[in-house]
């Protein structure tokens, strides 16, 4: 066997392998042989089918597979030891590969084109800083917090009439047609909600139900048909209100577990830290997102973009079109040189995935999925259980996809340690806008 590189350029190249028949005689050789004993053919006893017959009658197709075998295992094997930065697939010159005569040929030329990323170096020593922000919670963040948690961690009542912000049932009716449906008046156009302020039980409203909602999607919420139109009546049959918790010890112990404060002043200060412990979080997310874009900005990487897009075009034959390749080559490109970032400083850095890294992922998604946090009250074993069978599902997809989830946060976990930050004390609504956050 003979295997030349051709490089044409600094991102394409293409590689011949040339077989003579000691590459893959042999293994056409054993498997004839393998399928005279196993043949069951008219005329032959089991197992006693000469190899001549074989020969004639699956010959061709065994020398095919034998040597598109040797052939994938031989460029495997060679861009494994070359160390070249190959992205996409090898792709066979079919134009080549048509000319072969598998009835009388014996020795064979294979050319395969490649796809190359240019060399590159990361350096952190040579690459910009870039700002870590930290975000001062303040006390319009303790408050607003404080607002949404007593109306979440408040009670239901019943009352007698409807005020702004109440949650009214009843029964929708136009001719044949009734449901009963709940209408929270928060999310009612400004004309409705005066329909219904100071209305009672048993009372009847007739409107035009599409004025009903501000958002369009509220009717389809509210019914289970979308196509309703022109005057109904609702009889409202309940109507009820949360009412905000008071600021007292159960409402502390509520939030942020028994006996943890015992005053408001602890509270206070308890849930102000809560409040940024969890910016802190949102800060780190955009931190990462910096970081991986000074990368890509300071990294150059040459790609082969034409022989990008033809790969994508046969590897997704029928699935996808020329222009929807035009259309996100942009975003593939940037995600394939991060993906070449990412991959040289973990083999740089010896980053490892243990089987148990990925186990230990996979059951805190199962705990967030549960919406367990903190002592699993006895269900371990359970969410050891799913986890695991979520890891065998879908044909071991799975289990890469966490797998890579965990490569690529323990990679960038060592990036961080490695770039240079400059801290920026920010507030609350700056980080917000700069982060994309803001309503």
């Amino acid at each position: 066997m003979n295997i030349t590189l051709d490089k044409s350029s600094t991102t394409e190249a293409s590689l011949k392998i040339a077989l003579t028949p000691e590459d893959y005689q042999p293994q056409v050789d054993k498997k004839i042989k393998e399928y005279s004993k196993q043949a069951n053919i008219k005329g032959f006893r089991p197992g006693k089918v000469p190899t001549s017959v074989i020969q004639r009658l699956y010959g061709k197709s065994i020398l095919v597979d034998e040597v598109n075998e040797t052939l994938s295992k031989a460029v495997n094997d060679y861009l494994r030891e070359s160390k070249l930065l190959v992205v996409g697939d090898p792709m066979p010159d079919r134009e080549k590969a048509n000319e072969i005569n598998w009835d009388t040929q014996k020795e064979f030329e294979f050319v395969y084109n490649l796809g190359l990323a240019s060399d590159f170096d990361v350096d952190f020593t040579k690459l910009p800083e870039v700002n870590a922000f930290e975000i001062q919670a303040g006390d319009k963040e303790y408050e607003d917090t404080l607002a949404d948690l007593k109306k979440r961690t408040g009670e239901h009542a019943h009352v007698e009439e409807v005020a702004a912000g109440d949650l009214v049932y009843g029964t929708f009716k136009q001719g044949e047609y009734t449901e009963k449906s709940a209408i929270p008046t928060d999310k009612v156009t400004e004309e409705a909600l005066g329909w219904f302020l100071g209305k009672k039980k048993d009372e009847v409203l007739t409107f035009d139900i599409q004025k009903l909602f501000a958002d369009a999607n509220g009717l389809k919420l509210a019914t289970s048909r979308e196509d309703l139109s022109g005057e109904f009546e609702f009889t409202i049959e309940d109507i009820t209100r949360n009412q905000e918790a008071e600021l007292n010890q159960e409402f502390f112990d509520k939030v942020l577990g028994p006996g943890k404060v015992s005053s408001e002043e602890e509270f206070k200060t308890e849930l102000t830290n809560v409040i940024q412990e969890n910016y802190k979080r949102e800060a780190e997310f955009l931190l990462r997102d910096d970081v991986q874009k000074m990368l890509l900005e300071n990294i150059q990487i040459e790609l082969p973009n034409e022989f990008l897009k033809q790969w994508l075009l046969e590897t997704n034959q029928g699935e996808i079109t020329e222009e929807e390749v035009e259309k996100d080559f942009d975003k593939f490109a940037s995600d394939l040189r991060w993906t070449l970032i990412r991959n040289k400083v973990a083999e740089a850095a010896d980053i490892k995935v243990e089987a148990e890294d990925v186990n230990t992922y996979a059951e805190a998604m199962v705990r967030q999925q549960f919406g367990i946090y903190g002592d699993d009250n006895g269900m371990g074993d359970v969410i050891k259980k799913v986890a695991q069978n979520y890891l065998q599902e879908n044909k071991g997809q799975n289990y890469m996809n966490v797998f890579n989830r965990v490569y690529g946060g323990k990679t960038m976990d060592f990036i961080l340690t490695q770039v240079k930050t400059n801290a920026q004390p920010i507030d609350v609504e700056s980080f917000k806008a700069k982060s994309g956050l803001a309503e």
